[in-house]
């Protein structure tokens, strides 16, 4: 399940009423967490250590409302525990920037010493309803 951050809906309502442009970021990095980002995309402290870095994603264009990952998503080997994660946002920056849409794993993974999360290709889904 994913839903748009306050700031990505604040953009779109903005953008499609004519008050301020929006510009599409050119790339799109899924950090991960431990607990909810909530729609402040701020809810929980993103990972940080441990080898542990922002990962950029394309998607496949929208349809019937959805859209998923085109290709797998491979992190780093983590160097150190990244502890129970449990939840990702999409951001437009590798490092800090802004978060646009959060969600949750359908089940947690714990990542330990040499593990590496991956992502198979389409198995990121994004929706709009």
């Amino acid at each position: 399940m994913s839903a748009m951050s306050d700031f990505l809906e604040l953009k779109i309502l903005d953008h499609i009423t004519g008050t301020a442009s929006y510009t599409a970021p050119s790339a799109v990095y899924l950090g991960l967490s431990t607990g909810d980002f909530t729609d402040t995309g701020s809810g929980s402290s993103e990972l940080t250590g441990n080898n542990y870095s922002r990962v950029s994603v394309a998607f496949d264009a929208a349809a019937s409302g959805a859209t998923s990952n085109t290709s797998a998503i491979d992190f780093a080997a983590a160097s150190g525990n990244w502890g129970t994660v449990s939840h990702w946002a999409l951001f437009d920056a590798a490092t800090s920037g802004n978060a646009l849409i959060t969600g949750s794993f359908s089940a947690s993974k714990t990542i330990e010493t040499n593990d590496v999360l991956r992502i198979a290709a389409g198995d990121l889904d994004l929706t709009a309803a």
